[in-house]
């Protein structure tokens, strides 16, 4: 496969890179990326995933856009307040490169139907809100062999990884947090409050993360990094990398299955 001439043109930048290169933009023309979550961390990182010039998004989100939203969800105006979230989302994307195809998922995620809807992914984004959709989700992905990048935030810290649970000596994002309660039990960012740009701190270290799996094998770009969790701590600032160890009962990737 080769890159037209202004496809060339628009990804020069990265090509001139040796840690990319050509090889490595071909390999991201070919790739398909599901971001499960289009709010504050999909947003940025939707922003970028799509100016890597990958050939198809999915876009899951089951909400729509609030006005409080536009405190850190860049993609969105006031003309998208009440709109589906994935339906906005996908909109901007056929704005910015009318090349990439968009899929649009405006439901939310879970056991029944997680399988269905990542199937076929070379990469899941995953910045939702709550442990029951990212549970599904990481659970899905083992079952399917699909890498999984993962981001949250929490007012001023962030954690970003990549998990490939589907692998012998790898854990899964499951390993990571256990048997969690479901969404009614996480914190919020209209309780806690979340400064919109750390937000995009996450939400682009994670676009960069997941560029980690989608080079590998293609390009210099670095090691995928699977099980390691990256803390961003905004307020230091810094960021502190923790090896999440496999567990070997693990309901989603060990003999708890």
């Amino acid at each position: 496969m080769s890159l037209s001439p202004d496809r060339l043109a628009r990804f020069a930048r990265h090509i001139v890179l040796p840690e990319v290169g050509g090889t490595g933009q071909v390999a991201l023309s070919r790739a398909r990326v599901v971001l499960v979550g289009c709010g504050g961390i999909g947003s940025p990182a939707l922003q970028y995933i799509a100016a890597a010039g990958i050939d198809r998004l999915t876009l899951v989100d089951d909400d729509t856009v609030d006005l409080s939203n536009l405190q850190r969800q860049t993609i969105y105006t006031p003309a998208d307040i009440g709109r589906s979230k994935a339906e906005a989302a996908a909109l901007w994307v056929q704005r910015f490169d009318p090349a990439i195809k968009v899929d649009v998922v405006a439901a939310r995620l879970g056991d029944d139907n997680a399988r269905d809807v990542l199937s076929g992914a070379d990469l899941v984004l995953d910045g939702c809100d709550n442990f029951a959709t990212r549970l599904a989700v990481s659970d899905a992905c083992v079952h399917l062999g699909t890498p999984l990048t993962t981001a949250a935030i929490g007012r001023f810290q962030g954690q970003v990884a990549n998990f490939a649970g589907h692998m012998a000596d790898q854990p899964c994002y499951r390993c990571f947090v256990g048997d969690a309660f479901d969404g009614a039990d996480c914190d919020t960012c209209a309780a806690d409050g979340v400064l919109g740009a750390m937000v995009g701190v996450v939400g682009t270290f994670a676009a960069m993360h997941a560029m980690r799996v989608l080079l590998a094998g293609h390009a210099a770009l670095g090691e995928p990094q699977f099980g390691t969790l990256h803390l961003i701590d905004g307020l230091a600032p810094s960021m502190r990398p923790l090896r999440i160890a496999k567990d070997p009962e693990c309901k989603g990737c060990g003999s708890g299955r």
